[in-house]
């Protein structure tokens, strides 16, 4: 379903004259790991050594390969052009080779807006120009927004970026989204304020993110309101080079400073519940992925909040203009 490209990528490796390579997949290829070690090694006659973490982005780009290997190759995601710049990183998006053309057409009466936004997940960014056509042949006018710094392609949308959405909201009644899970479309919704359809290029599937969004939406507004009793706050800052934001820490210690509450700053790789234990405080506010408080809040045993969602514990912002938390490249 994937095209992997380990043809371009051992050849890549051969005009590096590397003498070894590491490779890091998401946790959905990794079960094609030791397969891919095998076919990268015999092709180039190379050491490939497969890099463990976890691995959500390229916001989780290995950059420290150069402890094990000479090059890396990192599978299923794009890079962040403002964030990766290193000539001996390969990045395979992992492009779906999946016909959408059929399935389109079988949805497109489900949707009645005329003016509609098309989004994707990078592995489906390159099925945007057929969804196009056949939107388009349908009497459909069809937009493709350009999205900031952080965004590869046009179209594209991560969980922690709508930047190429935002650009064309004005000019689109719903937004269609190409690709399967909830957090992306999500990122698009919160961003918005736009009506969006995922469409599962795999089951042909169109579905509303409104449940999924409202369901959110009140998990958000318990964190909150459990937050605002809080005296202190751990503020997270990920060392992770897509995810560090220091200057979103320090606005909001300062903002949780200004409300009489205390706030301390703590900088880390990998933000988990425990390793979050031995720390004192009464909630914490992450300026890392936005998935850590809007999927996994739930395993912290204290509240998880975004900087806005701070913002509204200690009263610097209103439940009314609640905002979904964003990584931003201008």
């Amino acid at each position: 379903m994937f095209d992997l490209r380990l043809d371009s990528a051992s050849e890549w490796v051969r005009s590096k004259r590397f003498s070894s390579v590491a490779i890091q997949l998401p946790e959905g290829l990794k079960m094609k790991a030791a397969e891919i070690a095998d076919i990268i090694s015999s092709n180039t006659d190379v050491h490939v050594t497969i890099i463990g973490d976890p691995c959500y982005g390229a916001c989780d780009v290995y950059t420290d390969y150069k402890d094990i290997a000479d090059g890396l190759i990192h599978f299923g995601h794009s890079p962040i052009p403002s964030v990766t710049d290193d000539e001996n990183i390969l990045f395979i998006e992992a492009f779906s080779n999946v016909d959408v053309k059929e399935g389109i057409k079988k949805i497109v009466d489900r949707i009645p807006e005329k003016k509609i936004g098309l989004l994707a997940a990078v592995q489906y960014i390159r099925t945007l120009k057929d969804v196009k056509k056949v939107l388009e042949s349908c009497g459909k006018i069809v937009f493709v927004g350009k999205g900031d710094a952080r965004l590869k392609y046009d179209g594209q949308v991560l969980g922690c970026n709508c930047s190429a959405a935002e650009s064309i909201a004005d000019k689109v009644d719903r937004f269609l989204y190409v690709g399967e899970g909830d957090f992306h479309p999500l990122a698009a919704a919160f961003g918005t304020g736009k009506e969006i359809s995922v469409f599962d290029p795999v089951t042909c599937e169109l579905r509303s993110v409104n449940d999924a969004r409202d369901r959110i939406l009140r998990k958000r507004f318990a964190s909150i309101e459990k937050a605002k009793n809080a005296s202190s706050f751990l503020v997270i800052v990920c060392t992770k080079a897509g995810q560090r934001r220091d200057a979103a820490a320090d606005d909001i210690i300062k903002k949780i400073e200004l409300a009489g509450k205390k706030a301390y700053k703590a900088v880390m790789e990998e933000v988990t519940p425990d390793s979050l234990l031995p720390y004192k405080t009464d909630a914490y506010v992450s300026t890392a992925c936005p998935r850590l408080a809007m999927d996994d809040s739930v395993r912290f045993k204290k509240p998880m909040l975004t900087p806005p969602e701070a913002e509204i514990a200690i009263g610097a912002r209103s439940w009314d203009n609640y905002e979904f938390d964003a990584i931003r490249d201008v």
